[in-house]
């Protein structure tokens, strides 16, 4: 009978001990920070693959708050943010994550009609009557458009690019980073803010602003200095002091 009662106790000794590791691990789960600096001075975020091996450190809230405390971002990192996302870990102002062109949708087909953002405007802009890929008419395959950055008359779409002209990279490293992901779909999708270029110097500008990039035709750059502006004071988005210096000279200049 001892034996018996034995083999019935085991297992419900084996259950109430994996019960108890599984509780426990996943309260560990849940007492996870959102960052850990580690004991060599870096501070991981939960998207950092050191993250979950870093067992000695202390915890933050924010990567802003970590580096205010004298930590800073792994190599990998710091390569991928900007001049002014760094200026703005630096200063510890409110700059909590790392952008993701994933945040910010864009090219979207508010109306349901089967035509995105890119291609309405490609509808909307062109000089002369537009041809359909497909009897569907969802998207532009040839017109005319002209570019101001190239001062050239393009007539096949996919030669061209749907400009931000503040870079969503930008907008989030000067102010926009705090958005939700509504006002980024707002701010991606803006017509004030999207202009058709062509798709070389659209991908030669990347997420410069002004202080860094101008386009080639020089009839058009106080133009289109006027115009950043305007979208940057549209949105409340601030240059960071060495960027205003280079701002305030372009815009002097074209007075």
């Amino acid at each position: 009978m001892k034996a018996v009662t034995l083999f019935r106790v085991i297992p419900l000794v084996l259950s109430l001990v994996l019960t108890l590791c599984n509780i426990s691990l996943a309260a560990t789960a849940a007492d996870e920070p959102e960052v850990k600096l580690s004991a060599s001075g870096i501070c991981h975020d939960q998207t950092s693959t050191s993250f979950k091996r870093t067992k000695k450190f202390e915890a933050y809230d924010s990567i802003a708050t970590c580096i205010a405390q004298g930590g800073r971002l792994p190599k990998a990192k710091t390569k991928s943010i900007d001049k002014a996302t760094k200026e703005a870990i630096e200063q510890g102002r409110a700059f909590v994550t790392l952008y993701d062109r994933g945040d910010w949708p864009h090219w979207l087909d508010s109306d349901k009609d089967c035509q995105n953002t890119r291609h309405e405007l490609l509808l909307q802009t062109s000089t002369k009557p537009v041809y359909f890929k497909s009897d569907k008419q969802c998207n532009v395959l040839a017109g005319e458009w002209y570019d101001p950055y190239s001062n050239e008359i393009f007539t096949i779409s996919k030669d061209l690019d749907l400009d931000h002209i503040v870079p969503l990279k930008f907008a989030h490293g000067h102010g926009g980073s705090n958005w939700s992901r509504e006002q980024k779909a707002i701010f991606a999708n803006d017509l004030d803010n999207l202009i058709l270029a062509q798709a070389s110097l659209n991908r030669q500008k990347g997420a410069k602003g002004i202080n860094d990039w101008l386009p080639p035709n020089h009839q058009y750059r106080c133009e289109y200095i006027a115009h950043f502006n305007k979208v940057m004071n549209k949105y409340n988005l601030t240059y960071i002091a060495s960027e205003q210096r280079v701002v305030n000279r372009l815009v002097k200049a074209c007075s």
